[in-house]
């Protein structure tokens, strides 16, 4: 009997939540979050009526909530509250590792990531497989200062296995007041060892465009570290200070670039498209969640000749980017294949104040090549060996756009090599046509 009220609590409960939520908000940072129509919440009673086996189910599950709550040893690890939002939390950690319950603070610590400024050590991560990977590092930032590299895998922080974290514990704990410290050890494959780091946090600001210059008087050069509201903006001062320069082909730098906000990639893919060319569009099993979007109004650069440099930790919206440009013929690509994440998050608030943050879609290029988990190909491939990219990985974030380092020292860029003599090779070809 009591497992019977308990379960007509539960349907209440949900039902109120359906009730409650209107419509589900969303919000696009990080590439895997995009501007959603609001996605209906169905009433369980809706959804038993489509699934008569649900009911069953659902009895199944608060069978075995009864025995953990009158059965497990420590009686205020059980509560209602306590049990339901771990199995949640369960729920959606088995669909993907993007998929997951925000508890109030954590929804707070979330939406810092877009504001450009934030308390923590400077660093990106992504989940790949079973690992969680340094991606990218803010520059000044005291992860990057402290000699944390691209690729590093972290196992502990502050001496908690990171293997029993999920994503979302492991980036909250490396966050926290200006000031304080927090210890990381990590695993790097060359030279196959295991590094500690005594980090003290610090306020991050996130710049979006780094090392901008002309190499040689005759190219530009544009590090874009991430996707952000900034970047559209100062994106155009130095496409206009290159026009004026009258720089023959642009290398844009996108290795590294975790992503970012969808919103920026499509206002930067509009610099060099035509109004209205298709940028991206997304598919889910929902029609709320096929979406297209287009290139808009802009100071536009169509016949800029572009070389985008692409890795395996490009991710996100600089996939969604790079893919855009190739599909269009607009750039070529150069470099490794890209790290394959562009997926679309739906953050559905809840009546605690957090959310549930489930992924609704899929970013497609406009030839329908799906991103997700698949990366895009560059046009030309110049691989570099692990050692070598951490290198230059570590240089990019202090020093970009030199093929070596300025005591002409270190690891070569031959990516950016490669990159420069194609763009002379492709004004070559232009000159020679045009003086038929």
């Amino acid at each position: 009997m009591r497992a019977v009220l308990f379960f007509l609590f539960l349907f209440c409960m949900f039902h109120a939540w359906s009730a409650e939520s209107a419509g589900v908000k969303s919000e696009p940072p990080a590439g895997k979050r995009s501007a959603m129509p609001a996605l209906p919440l169905p009433s369980v009673r809706k959804a038993i009526e489509q699934d008569p086996h649900l009911y069953k189910e659902i009895a199944f599950f608060l069978r075995a909530l009864a025995i953990v709550r009158e059965n497990y040893v420590d009686r205020e690890k059980v509560s209602d509250g306590k049990l339901l939002k771990a199995a949640l939390r369960g729920m959606l950690q088995e669909l993907d590792p993007f998929s997951m319950y925000e508890e109030p603070e954590q929804l707070r610590a979330l939406r810092e990531d877009t504001a450009g400024r934030f308390a923590g050590i400077g660093l990106t991560l992504s989940r790949r497989g079973n690992t969680v990977q340094v991606v990218s590092l803010v520059d000044g930032a005291p992860a990057q200062k402290a000699g944390l590299l691209p690729g590093d895998v972290l196992i502990e922080v502050d001496g908690r296995p990171v293997a029993k974290m999920t994503f979302r514990d492991c980036v909250a704990r490396l966050k926290g007041p200006p000031g304080t410290e927090v210890k990381v050890k990590v695993y790097r494959r060359k030279p196959d060892a295991v590094f500690d780091f005594t980090l003290t946090r610090a306020f991050i600001k996130i710049p979006s465009l780094h090392g901008v210059k002309v190499i040689g008087n005759e190219f530009g050069y544009i590090r874009i570290s991430s996707f952000s509201r900034a970047t559209a903006g100062d994106l155009d001062k130095a496409l206009a200070d290159f026009a004026a320069k009258k720089v023959r082909g642009i290398v844009i730098d996108l290795r590294n670039n975790p992503g970012g906000l969808l919103s920026a990639a499509i206002e930067v893919c509009s610099r060099f498209l035509k109004k209205g060319d298709l940028v991206v569009y997304t598919e889910g099993q929902s029609e709320r969640s096929k979406q297209r979007f287009y290139a808009g109004d802009a100071v536009k650069y169509p016949d800029i000749p572009l070389v985008l440099l692409v890795n395996g930790n490009t991710a996100s919206a600089a996939e969604i980017f790079s893919g855009c440009l190739q599909d269009h013929h607009r750039a070529v690509l150069l470099g490794t294949k890209t790290f394959g994440k562009a997926s679309v998050q739906t953050v559905i608030p809840l009546p605690d104040k957090g959310a549930m943050r489930l992924t609704t879609g899929k970013y497609y290029t406009p030839s329908r090549r799906v991103i997700h988990e698949k990366g895009i190909m560059p046009d030309i491939i110049v691989p570099m060996t692990p050692g070598a990219e951490a290198l230059l990985a570590l240089r990019l974030n202090t020093a970009p756009g030199g093929i070596l380092a300025k005591d002409g020292r270190g690891v070569k860029d031959i990516q950016l090599e490669r990159a420069l003599e194609l763009l002379k090779g492709v004004n070559l070809f232009l000159k020679n046509r045009n003086s038929r």
